[in-house]
């Protein structure tokens, strides 16, 4: 898991952060992911992690309903459907939570990722001027909402392969502790699949 979100930050791009936390660190992020019952789904190619997509909330009493999106897959991996598969999973089990607002910010010229969050459903709240700094260079980001029965059709039609997903937790391996749910993904003989989420080991 760090391995990939190392390689999404490193692009510098996508997201907030230029680098993966240091392994101690991702794993008591992920313990801690595990006790809250934490929205947070992995892409899995045997036992490589591709990508993932969690959802946080809000620590707040007052915005405690709302929740804040992040996602990653790896490049060789982009293009075949499977960060849909990832946001469709999240959204899904949010809802599923009692939760009402889910919300996150993109890069404005990342159109591909925000035209996948509006056929999902999601709309345009702000255009935050400099938001993100790159090397010096600074870059707008827009600010995306979706509300809970305000879901897109389109939406609904790439989550129905995953409507029977179970709640089972795989394994941690080397921790011995568990994590949530994974996607499993098979690369060989043809495009990316998904399947239920089974007990299995997340490599960190």
């Amino acid at each position: 898991y760090r391995a990939c979100l190392d390689v999404v930050a490193r692009e510098k791009r996508y997201l907030a952060q230029f680098e993966a936390l240091p392994l101690e660190r991702i794993e008591g992020f992920v313990r801690d992911s595990v006790a809250a019952d934490a929205i947070q789904f992995f892409a899995l190619n045997q036992e490589e992690v591709v990508g993932w997509a969690d959802i946080f909330p809000s620590w707040a009493h007052a915005v405690s309903h709302c929740v804040s999106l992040v996602r990653g897959v790896l490049p060789i991996y982009r293009g075949q459907g499977l960060g849909s598969r990832l946001l469709s999973a999240c959204i899904q089990k949010a809802w599923a939570k009692g939760l009402t607002r889910i919300e996150l910010e993109a890069r404005a010229d990342n159109a591909h990722a925000i035209a996948l969050y509006e056929k999902f459903g999601f709309k345009h709240e702000a255009l935050k001027s400099h938001a993100m700094r790159f090397d010096g260079e600074y870059f707008d980001a827009v600010h995306l909402r979706m509300l809970r029965g305000a879901r897109a059709q389109a939406s609904r039609e790439e989550g129905s392969g995953l409507l029977r997903l179970t709640l089972a937790i795989p394994r941690l391996g080397p921790l011995g502790d568990t994590i949530p749910m994974a996607l499993r993904v098979r690369a060989a003989g043809g495009p990316l699949s998904v399947a239920e989420a089974r007990i299995g080991s997340i490599p960190l």
